[in-house]
């Protein structure tokens, strides 16, 4: 029996979808889902998917301590994927790592390469930090204690944030106390690059657009993480950024996790796997000097 045009066309939507999935899919996306399946609840209440902008990819969720420190911190993470994949449902494990111990933690989705490049994901992360500054008290939060933590490219659009060509009108600027580079590029040449060109204008040069070039003084404790075995990001871009925020008098701290790479650094702050591996431990240590516990 012949199929009518319309089921053709509908098999054909099917398929076509199916191919981008299959596209999009990375081998540590499954991983990640195992993690989060395995991931204790208790420690947070969750407002899923909050409107921080009117398009589909601004969107975050909001994960509330059960029992938050006094200063109440609010840790705001920003995913990898080199501009091009990651979605915030796949960090459960590390919102739960943190409010464990008394952090507020949002986790968001930005806008994606190559249909979106720089700095468009620089202005979703604006975008969300004011929201959350502008909604603070219907959403039962402060930004007055603020962490930004990045995981490679998220690490780039979390210094980028602070640090670039034109200053962003960030409302919540002087709430900003520390922030954390997990296995961050801050300095290289993107033209070349399999993974970071789709993500950028090659026609413009780096040095007009790598957070490196447009550091300025401040009061922020920057804590940056290597891994021991990072095969995707050269240590350079860690050190030249040190380098770089010491040389204007800015506070910089360089931490090498030993037996992590680029992907599984990020896997190791969850309750899991953060007794086997220093991670949670070194980000947590330096946190607790600012915002002391209980």
């Amino acid at each position: 029996m012949p199929i009518s045009f319309n089921t053709f066309q509908s098999m054909q939507r099917l398929i076509s979808q199916g191919k981008q999935k299959l596209a999009d899919f990375r081998f540590y996306d499954l991983a990640s889902q195992t993690l989060n399946r395995c991931t204790p609840r208790k420690s947070f209440k969750l407002k899923h998917h909050l409107a921080y902008g009117l398009k589909a990819r601004q969107r975050l969720d909001l994960y509330c301590a059960q029992q938050p420190r006094q200063s109440r911190p609010l840790l705001v993470f920003v995913h990898g994927g080199s501009w091009a994949h990651g979605n915030k449902d796949d960090y459960v494990f590390l919102a739960e790592s943190f409010t464990r111990e008394g952090f507020d933690v949002a986790i968001l989705n930005y806008h994606l390469a190559p249909q979106h490049i720089f700095p468009s994901y620089i202005d979703d992360l604006v975008l969300a930090l004011n929201y959350l500054h502008q909604q603070q008290v219907d959403l039962k939060i402060s930004t007055e204690n603020l962490v930004l933590m990045g995981h490679s490219a998220g690490s780039f659009n979390v210094m980028s944030a602070i640090y670039h060509p034109q200053s962003y009108d960030l409302a919540c600027r002087d709430g900003i106390r520390a922030v954390v580079g997990i296995a961050g590029p801050y300095h290289f040449d993107y033209k070349g690059d399999q993974y970071a060109e789709p993500a950028f204008d090659i026609g413009v040069p780096y040095q007009q657009v790598m957070p490196y070039y447009f550091v300025e003084s401040n009061s922020i404790r920057h804590f940056l993480l290597l891994a021991e075995a990072d095969n995707l990001v050269g240590d350079y871009n860690t050190y030249d950024m040190h380098r770089r925020l010491n040389e204007v008098g800015n506070h910089s701290e360089v931490f090498v996790i030993p037996r992590t790479g680029h992907i599984t650094i990020i896997a190791t702050v969850s309750s899991w796997f953060s007794r086997y591996f220093q991670t949670k431990a070194v980000i947590l240590k330096q946190l607790n000097q600012l915002f002391p516990p209980r």
